[in-house]
């Protein structure tokens, strides 16, 4: 059979770090260990009931059989209009200022290949999520990567970019409550963002992904909260992780209109439109009581207790999240993250991502997830205080 080589676009995608560690724990797996797996994102809870009972009654509306509006239908724009009004006092035009996505992460990847050009800088917290890097990839632009540090409570400083930088740059990718680092940000920090992205020319787009999750009775505040926030930029919200539905692939973008209006050209020649059923449910979501959000938070806040107080009792010094279902934990001195993370997997079969997975500041972390229960979280803490290295 003939093989085709993939394209040169394809080739100068990023390798995907986290396949390798994907492909470790499978094998641990299948000889038979018991494993705890907190390396991966994937929420562990189902969608709330009422949510999936709104998409089963859709489900049989024949309008739902066609094709869906191509941008997606009014009233789940209007859903999300009303949704930021109530949850964050901010006003947004449902036709002009929202964009309905296949999923956060689509989102993520098309914004470069909607605004920038070919050599064009793309500003990237580092570490970060790996899929902003594919976008970039994609769009055939150049990433600037941005510092988080734990002295700076991981937010970027942006006295450290250099003016020649700044002034080539096209846009830039936040993302508070943070993946993987558990940090918050403030609204004086997004005011101060507002304030270099307008100096510079360049559009902000915050990836709210967190946005539900913030602990200790402090909500995430929304990028879009800043005065001046939508004249430059965008907020990427998803339903994955507020409402359990990552499996379901609904997002959005709200923000500055001439955004949202290329984010639609680019899925106008991707797609036709998100099932229109899925869109029912989540206008659903967003509009019904937010009860469930509430225990999902509360529970995700347990766990990080449970977590963080067992590894501190085993001897290890780890700050507990601020937001995100993710804890960052320093590794022991000596050890890579890769390193630690593999022998965790070997000897106490517990499954960490390894911080240089998520840029080259990530190194001498690794990220543990709040997916699994405070027995499970428990009993990972108690295999990692047998291996002696705290």
């Amino acid at each position: 059979m003939k093989q085709f080589p993939p394209s040169e676009l394809l080739q100068s995608l990023p390798k995907q770090f986290f396949a390798s560690l994907v492909n470790k724990v499978a094998k641990k797996m299948a000889e038979g260990h018991d494993i705890i797996n907190l390396g991966q994102g994937n929420p562990d809870q189902p969608t709330p009931p009422h949510i999936v009972a709104a998409m089963q009654k859709a489900v049989a509306n024949p309008k739902y059989h066609k094709y869906s509006p191509f941008q997606g239908y009014s009233f789940l724009k209007r859903a999300v209009a009303a949704f930021y009004e109530r949850e964050y006092g901010v006003t947004v035009d449902p036709e002009k200022e929202v964009a309905i996505l296949f999923g956060g992460k689509a989102g993520l990847v098309e914004i470069p290949q909607c605004l920038v050009n070919p050599g064009d800088i793309v500003l990237v917290p580092d570490p970060g999520y790996p899929d902003y890097w594919s976008g970039i990839a994609l769009a055939r632009a150049k990433m600037a990567m941005m510092p988080l540090r734990a002295e700076n409570e991981f937010l970027p400083d942006y006295e450290e970019i250099p003016e020649n930088v700044a002034e080539k740059a096209k846009i830039m990718f936040l993302n508070y409550p943070n993946n993987p680092t558990g940090a918050v940000a403030s609204q004086e920090f997004f005011e101060e963002t507002v304030s270099f992205a307008a100096k510079y020319g360049i559009c902000v787009v915050h990836d709210f992904a967190y946005g539900a999750i913030g602990f200790d009775g402090r909500k995430p505040v929304s990028f879009l909260q800043a005065e001046g926030a939508k004249e430059i930029g965008v907020e990427i919200y998803t339903f994955s992780k507020t409402y359990n539905m990552a499996g379901w692939r609904v997002a959005f973008a709200v923000g500055n209109e001439s955004v949202i209006a290329a984010i639609n050209l680019l899925q106008d020649h991707l797609y036709v439109s998100l099932f229109g059923a899925i869109q029912e449910a989540a206008a659903t979501a967003l509009l019904s009581s937010q009860r469930c959000v509430e225990e999902l938070v509360a529970l995700y806040e347990a766990r990080r207790n449970t977590l963080i107080d067992a590894l501190r009792q085993i001897g290890w010094d780890v700050t507990a999240p601020k937001g995100s279902f993710f804890a960052w934990l320093p590794v022991p001195h000596g050890w890579t993250s890769e390193r630690f993370s593999d022998y965790l997997l070997e000897k106490a079969h517990v499954v960490v991502a390894p911080g240089i997975g998520f840029g080259g500041h990530g190194e001498g972390y690794v990220r543990a997830g709040l997916l699994t229960s405070e027995a499970r979280l428990q009993e990972a803490a108690e295999r990692i205080a047998k291996l002696g290295l705290f």
